[in-house]
């Protein structure tokens, strides 16, 4: 059975808890409809509404959450506990499921998923169409204990999709007892919670960065500018980028130093919040909408040497290049051999921190390796040789293809690349 689906739907989210009750195994392929990807002409020929989920049983293809979810328990289920024949109590858990896709849902996606459109929630109408469906389901549940009567069924598991998203969206349930005592009681009893937890999770995170307005005052060449840059990207964040020309004092107008008092770039403007330093930002822009902390992960030790391995960036990795390349991109003179040196005695202490590990600050990409990834990169348009490092040279081969936004930052070392190239041309 193939089902395709996107963690953060809801509905999608109803089949895996139905699935796992029954203890089926679905061969889930993830179809990410945020990047329009439900449009792709396989699909179509699958699902010509091009929705999901959409599951695939044996050549049998059936839509629809809820008609699948009754699919799978007429088909596989041991009992009829979850959907039972009985055409009353049918009759009952079909309108809860039409009430969730016709109220339930509507609501939720009216008043939230309007962000996604428009960069804020519905309006004030829409949130009172919200407790509206919070009245209706809390008067179903006066006087007993599930949403379609003293049997937990189908509907339970659907509208406990729906409502653990309002939950992960900060709606207060507890304004609604009836529907508070439901939920903790089904949260406890249904396989799956777990996983679905996971996805409304989601849908927090993809609303609040849909919500947040980040300027991004940068500079396509900065080594730390592409390290901001990569970082959002693989944390799923959109920066409003806003170009600084340092060479015609941008920097230096008084409305950026109120930003940035030190008036250095990048600098990031996140709702009012104003933090400049690369690896200041990158750090918050991980810890604040990060999926989950692998690029910065809450154990102590492994942050403490992820921070080591960002501070070496910063004051020896990046510290070297400024002082032996950069006078010659401004004056077309080189540092001195002593600062070479710097870059060499730099480079030899990275191929030792990646001596019989995969990356900088351990066996686990993280920001630590998206920073280093700038600065090394760096070296690089300037024909350094990274190849004397074997560990660094691998690394490095690495660390480009699995990085998200390596192309962007690649971009921004051919701009620095043409001027060291023009610089050349005119020292010789």
């Amino acid at each position: 059975m193939d089902l395709y689906y996107l963690p953060l739907v809801s509905a999608c989210r109803t089949v895996l808890m139905v699935a796992k009750a029954l203890n089926l195994d679905l061969n889930k392929k993830l179809l990410n409809t945020l990047k329009k990807e439900q449009l792709n002409p396989d699909f179509i020929k699958i699902n010509p509404q091009h929705t999901i989920p959409t599951l695939v049983d044996n050549g049998f293809t059936i839509w629809e959450s809820r008609a699948v979810a009754v699919y799978l328990i007429e088909q596989y289920a041991k009992d009829d506990s979850l959907f039972p024949k009985d055409p009353q109590k049918q009759a009952v858990i079909n309108q809860r499921l039409y009430f969730d896709m016709g109220s339930m849902y509507p609501s939720l996606a009216n008043y939230y998923y309007k962000v996604f459109i428009t960069g804020e929630n519905g309006s004030e109408e829409d949130f009172k169409k919200i407790q509206e469906t919070f009245d209706f389901l809390n008067t179903f549940l006066e006087g007993q204990e599930y949403v379609a009567g003293d049997q937990y069924t189908v509907a339970d598991i659907g509208i406990l999709a729906s409502v653990s998203t309002f939950d992960a969206l900060e709606f207060d349930i507890s304004k609604y007892p009836n529907v508070a005592k439901w939920y903790e009681n089904v949260k406890k009893i249904t396989p799956g919670w777990e996983e679905n937890w996971q996805g409304a999770q989601d849908v927090k995170r993809h609303t609040v960065i849909a919500l947040s307005e980040m300027d991004f005052y940068y500079s396509p060449r900065g080594s730390g500018c592409r390290t901001v840059i990569m970082v959002a990207k693989a944390v799923g964040v959109e920066l409003n980028k806003k170009q600084l020309r340092l060479t015609e004092g941008e920097h230096l107008k008084p409305e950026f130093i109120k930003l940035n008092p030190q008036h250095t770039i990048p600098t990031l403007v996140d709702n009012g919040f104003s933090l400049w330093e690369s690896r200041a930002i990158a750090i918050y822009l991980v810890e604040k909408y990060g999926k989950e902390d692998s690029l910065y992960p809450k154990d102590p030790q492994t942050r403490a040497v992820i921070n080591q391995r960002l501070y070496f960036d910063m004051g020896t990795l990046h510290d070297s290049f400024i002082k032996y390349y950069y006078p010659f991109i401004r004056t077309g003179q080189l540092g001195t051999e002593e600062n070479y040196k710097k870059i060499e005695a730099a480079f030899d202490f990275l191929n030792t921190f990646l001596e019989g590990q995969d990356y900088v600050a351990g066996n686990q990409f993280t920001v630590a390796d998206i920073a280093i990834l700038s600065s090394v990169s760096t070296f690089e348009v300037v024909d350094f040789e990274i190849s004397k490092y074997p560990n660094v040279a691998k690394w490095y081969a690495n660390a480009k293809k699995i990085t998200p936004g390596w192309d962007e930052n690649w971009a921004g070392l051919l701009q620095m690349k043409a001027m060291y190239e023009a610089q050349k041309a005119t020292s010789k």
